[in-house]
């Protein structure tokens, strides 16, 4: 007989906190969906691709729904963020979404993918439960875009952006990662956000590219992002939400924002409220950690929901103070970001 996704005691019990020894309070949960992509981005890993996880090691619909039955009903996780590799790639996703949009203690739940694919995708998702969507883009160029993706497939970028406007996925927000090749298009990024009503988003590149090219003094900073916005734009900063990991400024003149996520320079792990969980079930504490903790196994030898709880706070239990980028102690994780999930 099969276990139930849930137990009684996640229906009925108040949720616990998942906190760790730093008295971070955790309750986003960044779940990958799959390591596979349909982009080759040139930061991110080679022109051949990765050797991707074979099928039976991912998590499946039931192993997923019952994980986040869990974290959501024992552990006071409230919001869910669906990553990859490219989410879009898995068959069947509304039908996940729905799924987990009906748990008892449903999350909000949100996706961040290339935006291939979410034209055909978009209404679907937002019947199914999905609120919101991250979509990346790092030029407006259609050469540049298949330099930096080795793919032509920025018309389809385009096409998603608009249709998950139209589902009324909101806000719709448009991430870019500066990498020296495009850092002279983010104004013009930041003004083609404004005119079509999107919320644009700048990402500081990270050590989490497959070939293990990424380089300190070449990465472009928060600090020259917001040199090149402020070129073109006056900005006002407003408070930061909660533990958003964007600091976020009003651009004037007009209703629109922009956010910059400066994971190296700016650090804000002191407040991070972020649990990971990749694709083949293994439970990451920090973006940056080198160690993990198997939630597949225990699932597929049969434990119960308490063992999984327990699981999970203990991984939880010895997060560290942040991930020490700038400090000599730093490793790099052995996973690419594709695999760990966005």
């Amino acid at each position: 007989m099969s276990r139930p996704l849930t137990d009684q005691h996640s229906a009925t019990a108040a949720p616990q906190p998942l906190v760790d020894r730093f008295g971070r309070v955790h309750t986003d949960l960044r779940l990958s969906l799959t390591d596979r992509c349909n982009l080759r981005c040139t930061y991110c890993m080679p022109a051949e691709g990765l050797a991707w996880l074979p099928k039976n090691e991912l998590l499946s619909d039931d192993e997923i729904v019952r994980l986040v039955g869990i974290a959501t009903g024992r552990l006071g996780i409230t919001e869910v963020r669906l990553t990859g590799g490219e989410p879009l790639v898995r068959r069947g996703l509304p039908g996940l979404v729905a799924r987990l949009s009906a748990l008892p203690a449903a999350p909000e739940l949100s996706v961040t993918t290339n935006g291939i694919g979410l034209a055909r995708t978009a209404v679907a998702l937002r019947e199914a439960g999905l609120g919101r969507v991250n979509v990346s883009l790092d030029t407006l160029r259609p050469e540049r875009f298949a330099a930096i993706t080795r793919r032509d497939r920025l018309t389809d970028v385009l096409q998603g952006l608009r249709a998950a406007r139209a589902a009324g996925l909101d806000p719709v927000k448009v991430n870019a990662v500066p990498v020296g090749v495009n850092d002279d298009e983010i104004a013009d990024l930041t003004a083609f956000a404004v005119e079509n009503g999107y919320r644009m988003r700048f990402i500081e590149s990270m050590p989490l590219d497959a070939q293990g090219a990424w380089k300190r003094e070449k990465m472009v900073t928060a600090a020259e992002i917001l040199d090149r916005i402020g070129e073109r734009f006056t900005l006002t900063p407003v408070s930061r939400e909660d533990n958003a990991p964007a600091e976020e400024w009003r651009i004037d003149g007009t209703d629109a924002y922009v956010g910059v996520i400066a994971s190296v320079t700016r650090p804000f792990c002191g407040n991070c409220d972020r649990v990971r969980l990749t694709a083949d079930g293994q439970l990451r504490n920090c973006l940056f950690a080198t160690e993990e903790s198997d939630l597949r196994a225990l699932l597929r030898a049969g434990a119960d929901d308490d063992t999984l709880e327990a699981a999970w706070r203990s991984c939880i239990a010895v997060k560290g103070p942040g991930h020490a980028i700038n400090s000599a102690d730093f490793r790099r994780p052995d996973r690419p970001m594709s695999a760990i999930g966005g």
